[in-house]
């Protein structure tokens, strides 16, 4: 099958906090996954979609949010480990849509201020992720010491993580075309 549509894969900045390092992994993200061939994305910052706080689920749906979701073939994550976990914000907007998830390839990019570069915010999404609907790919992008990684004004510090990014756009990349062909082409029963 030769598809030539492109792929699209928004990536969801996951914290709306004020000097948030974590914007800086997403502006790069960004930039190097829209150099990939074939490839459209656009950031969507969990700041800028506004969800009411007095409810939860699908009943607090962002249309806009909803329809990017929709729209995707894959999905990356920008977050930031806090205290061990994800942010809180970020679990609140994933949990308004869940159709719209379903086989589709979602990669994680964790960030640190110290070395493990986000591995338990990781491996504390790995399951929500899933429960979600969500095919997780089995590279990540981990951004340790992101205060050291990138300068105050976003400028990449660490050349290495154009190239350690590779494999995870490779393979969510790969993962994106598949689940988009049996999405369209393969029934479930």
């Amino acid at each position: 099958m030769n598809d030539s549509r492109p792929i699209f894969i928004p990536v969801i900045l996951g914290t709306p906090r004020q000097g948030r390092m974590s914007e800086h992994v997403a502006n790069f993200v960004v930039d190097e996954v829209a150099k990939q061939d074939g490839v459209e994305t656009e950031l969507i910052d969990v700041r800028k979609v506004l969800l009411a706080t007095d409810n939860a689920g699908q009943d607090i749906k962002d249309s806009q949010f909803s329809d990017t979701v929709n729209r995707a073939d894959a999905l990356i994550l920008v977050a930031p480990e806090y205290n061990h976990g994800y942010p809180g914000v970020l679990k609140h907007l994933l949990d308004t849509n869940l159709k719209e998830y379903i086989h589709k390839a979602v990669g994680i990019c964790g960030v640190s201020a110290g070395p493990f570069g986000g591995t338990r915010v990781i491996q504390n999404l790995l399951p929500v992720l899933r429960e979600l609907g969500l095919v997780c790919i089995f590279w990540d992008g981990n951004f340790s010491t992101v205060q050291k990684t990138f300068d105050g004004s976003g400028k990449l510090l660490e050349q290495a993580y154009i190239r350690r990014l590779d494999k995870f756009f490779k393979e969510l990349i790969w993962m994106a075309k598949v689940l988009r062909n049996g999405r369209e082409n393969v029934s479930l029963t």
